[in-house]
């Protein structure tokens, strides 16, 4: 059996700063990851947990300009109708909220859940599906905090179409949209999230129930 890592006070500070420091970035510098930077953070990514062990990410790099553009579009038809679905001062301040990088992130990638996947051989997954999505979402936090210990800033756009999205990255129809990202070196550096500094919403404490 081999021993696990003794952590110490000074890892687990770090860590938690880490944590804290992590921000969904909108505004990134123009300058261009180091190569390999990406592969590098997608293999870090691939070691998060997964149910069955599926590892049912899917990620589509998007490298393309006119890929690129249609996703531009896409993300500017859906941010018009939502701010449709506000009223008053909450609209106008949706309005003013910079809801993306894609004009700026020299890279940007898509991630996938493959539903259909036969890897971890449906383990886990009969009776909650959903946690193949689930297993998406944790490769894209790992990633997200590796990212960040490299002063790298990684952005989530969801104000996506999830059928247009799969057209234009022409993607198989049985993999899940989970997320559009992002990525690149941020422009300015926060301790807060900009929705909180912009006044839409606060963090708040845990909900916790005892039972």
């Amino acid at each position: 059996m081999t021993s696990g890592p003794d952590f110490s006070d000074d890892f687990r500070t770090g860590l938690e700063t880490l944590l804290r420091w992590r921000r969904d970035v909108r505004r990134f510098k123009p300058t261009p990851l180091a190569e390999g930077t990406l592969e590098r953070l997608l293999e870090l990514a691939s070691i998060a947990p997964s149910v069955g062990l599926s590892q049912p990410w899917r990620f589509v790099v998007v490298e393309s300009p006119e890929r690129r553009n249609a996703v531009k579009r896409c993300f500017e038809r859906c941010n018009a109708e939502a701010l449709a679905y506000f009223s008053g001062e909450r609209a106008a301040l949706y309005a003013r909220l910079k809801l993306a990088g894609l004009a700026e992130a020299p890279c940007q990638f898509a991630v996938f859940a493959d539903r259909t996947t036969g890897q971890g051989h449906g383990l886990g997954r009969l009776t909650m599906p959903a946690t193949i999505d689930y297993s998406a979402v944790m490769a894209v936090h790992t990633l997200w905090l590796a990212a960040r210990a490299e002063g790298i800033g990684v952005g989530w756009v969801s104000i996506l179409d999830p059928a247009e999205m799969t057209e234009i990255l022409d993607t198989p129809p049985e993999w899940t949209l989970i997320g559009y990202f992002c990525v690149g070196y941020p422009s300015e550096e926060h301790d807060v999230p900009t929705l909180q500094r912009e006044g839409w919403e606060q963090r708040r404490p845990p909900v916790m129930i005892r039972r």
